[in-house]
């Protein structure tokens, strides 16, 4: 079908969206720990059965030890400490703003891979932080007393959502590394036949190394007994639910379709159409305010992210 990879690509920022949406409520509702507990739980359990379906085995049955500390490290960074600060952003300048500083991932990605990989960083890269930076800077800052500009938002918010978008960066590079070992790891009669679900089958190491921080890092806040009672919240549940589907399991199916059917750079843009696209029902549910200069900031910060990829 013609345009098959831009309109997937359009619905996997539509998916982020529900996901940010879902996130935000239930962290709002059951906090950051017990809700990223379940989420990486449940992630995990859906990607247990994927593999089982494909490969048999309920588990990354290739990966090797090396696989699985990259990944591990990735998941620590990328879900235990990223995801903390994004949700804990959530509760305090909400899924609007924390998906808009969610667009430093590409900068932090960069600025990782330049460091841990060797890879050039070049002037449209520079030039493209600097664009996105510019369309956050817009959109954060306000006038206040004596038409001197001022933070619009809690210190606290903006820090963690950095935290967010500097984690989602830097473990996305450590994943890559882990992916490459668990990709050598298949054998090669096998690998055609797996090597689009091998980043499910890794980013269930990365969901079970979440899981365990999480549930260290609730046990050390006495949080069992908040997690005890959600058990019982069925409308968290389906809050939770609905962000590991339109997250780490059908979101990030569908980015690794759209990019089978278009140009990366293309699915990357239009996947990071996420802060605009959330605007409207970020006011919906939650009633934050729209106005005209965070949406020219998040179009600036979009046509940033997009600078990574098309020039």
């Amino acid at each position: 079908m013609q345009y098959a990879g831009e309109i997937i690509s359009l619905a996997v920022a539509v998916f982020w969206t529900g996901a940010a949406l879902a996130s935000e409520m239930v962290s709002k509702r059951w906090g950051v720990f017990v809700s990223n507990v379940w989420r990486m739980l449940i992630a995990t359990s859906f990607i247990a059965i994927l593999c089982w379906l494909t490969f048999g085995q309920p588990y990354p049955v290739y990966a090797s030890s090396k696989a699985w500390f990259w990944l591990a490290l990735s998941g620590v960074v990328g879900y235990a400490m990223g995801d903390y600060c994004l949700f804990k952003s959530y509760i305090l300048i909400g899924s609007l703003y924390g998906q808009l500083f969610m667009t430093l991932a590409p900068a932090a990605t960069a600025f990782s891979a330049w460091v841990m990989l060797g890879q050039q960083l070049t002037v449209q890269n520079l030039l493209a932080m600097t664009v996105t930076l510019a369309g956050i800077v817009l959109s954060i800052l306000g006038r206040g007393e004596g038409h001197k500009l001022t933070l619009r938002l809690p210190w606290k918010g903006v820090l963690l959502a950095v935290g967010a978008g500097m984690g989602q960066g830097v473990g996305l590079v450590l994943s890559k590394i882990g992916l490459d070992y668990y990709t050598q790891d298949v054998p090669a009669d096998i690998l055609p036949s797996v090597v689009n679900i091998l980043p499910f089958s890794a980013n269930m190491i990365r969901c079970i190394a979440g899981f365990f921080c999480f549930l260290l890092i609730m046990w050390l806040h006495q949080g069992f007994d908040d997690f005890k009672r959600s058990r019982t919240d069925g409308r968290g549940f389906l809050y939770v639910i609905l962000a590991v589907i339109c997250g780490p399991f059908v979101g990030v199916g569908l980015s690794l379709m759209a990019v089978q059917y278009t140009a990366a750079g293309i699915a990357s843009t239009l996947m990071a159409l996420t802060p605009i696209i959330i605007i409207w029902p970020s006011h919906w549910l939650f009633g934050t305010p729209i106005t005209l200069k965070g949406i020219v900031g998040a179009v600036i910060s979009c046509i940033g992210v997009s600078l990574f990829f098309l020039l």
